[in-house]
């Protein structure tokens, strides 16, 4: 069998992104033995792969940090039995891997970002408001350029037999997951608690909140204890039970974050909210619909491809005026 190496660090919601393309080039070259190289938290995604699939998780804060822990890195992998490197993520770290499997003679192919259009979308003025590439479009370049062209045709993983609670008939589950990492991503709590409140009122209805870390933690042990009807998602199981929670949602509410991507791995429809980042930069979930974003117009939106620079208003009014009442809207069509 020929062996292909792709390789994608980064945080959750990107590794989440690169899952619907691994799947489908397996389906579709069952003949290749394909390895994913990513960190250990991305595991639980690929555990519904087809047998031709394979997961090493790098260490890149222990034994694979800088340069020598790359080098160990490439030992420990075995990276000369590869015939393909496909590049998923062209980093600093990911150059180097990809420089020394070119020189020993390795069929190596990186992604195209597309920097120049985004950065066009992006800036201040003169905006370029075009769709970019989607990260699957871009993805599945990277193996069209190594000889694997691939249909696009996932749908979504089954994760129930982890489930630790069933959901009955004529009940409706809400996921909210009303966090991410930087600010212009973040629609005000005191905002999102109106929609919890409104949602937490319907009758035969739970909401469920999603967040992890010390903070996140204490908002959602507060809003949980205000409000009927609205818990905490949590699960013995980690990453895989919260997919199989999610995977008996009815809607999940979500930022442009890794929420919003690992409810599209199961089939759930999202309801995301975008300040200052846009679904044209090419990070909307998988097969969600762009009907379903909220967002407003602004001139100087989008301001950030990622959401990491500080709004130059200073007021966030990209995400300030978005109204719960707005977002209540997006959701009817998918409560009961």
């Amino acid at each position: 069998m020929k062996k292909l190496l792709i390789i994608r660090f980064s945080a959750l919601g990107d590794i989440a992104m690169t899952v619907p393309v691994v799947h489908d080039l397996a389906m579709q070259y069952p003949d290749l033995e394909i390895t994913m190289l990513s960190r250990e938290m991305a595991r639980p995604l690929f555990d519904r792969m087809p047998q031709n699939v394979y997961f090493i998780a790098a260490d890149l804060k222990g034994r694979h940090k800088g340069l020598f822990g790359l080098n160990k890195l490439l030992k420990d992998i075995q990276f000369t039995e590869f015939d393909y490197i496909a590049d998923f993520h062209d980093v600093l770290r990911t150059k180097w891997l990809r420089f020394v499997c070119r020189m020993l003679g390795k069929k190596v192919a990186k992604i195209d970002k597309g920097r120049k259009g985004k950065k066009a979308l992006t800036r201040q003025k003169n905006k370029v408001f075009v769709q970019q590439k989607t990260s699957f479009e871009r993805y599945a370049k990277v193996l069209e350029q190594l000889g694997f062209p691939i249909e696009q045709q996932f749908e979504k993983f089954d994760y129930a037999s982890f489930c630790e609670t069933q959901k009955a008939p004529n009940e409706t589950w809400v996921g909210i997951a009303p966090f991410a990492k930087h600010p212009a991503k973040v629609y005000p709590l005191q905002k999102m608690e109106e929609v919890i409140k409104t949602l937490s009122q319907r009758e035969r209805t739970t909401v469920f909140l999603f967040g992890g870390g010390e903070e996140e933690t204490r908002q959602i042990a507060d809003l949980c204890a205000q409000y009927p009807n609205v818990q905490a998602a949590k699960s013995q199981h980690g990453l895989v039970g919260e997919l199989a929670l999610m995977g008996q949602l009815d809607v999940m509410l979500s930022m442009d974050s890794a929420n919003m991507h690992l409810a599209s791995l199961v089939g759930t429809p999202v309801v995301s909210i975008w300040g200052g980042t846009h679904p044209y930069a090419g990070f909307l979930g998988w097969n969600q619909k762009p009907d379903d974003c909220v967002q407003i117009d602004l001139p100087c939106r989008p301001c950030s491809v990622y959401g990491n620079k500080p709004c130059l208003r200073s007021d966030y009014a990209c995400l300030n005026g978005i109204t719960p009442e707005q977002i209540i809207a997006k959701l009817s069509p998918y409560l009961q």
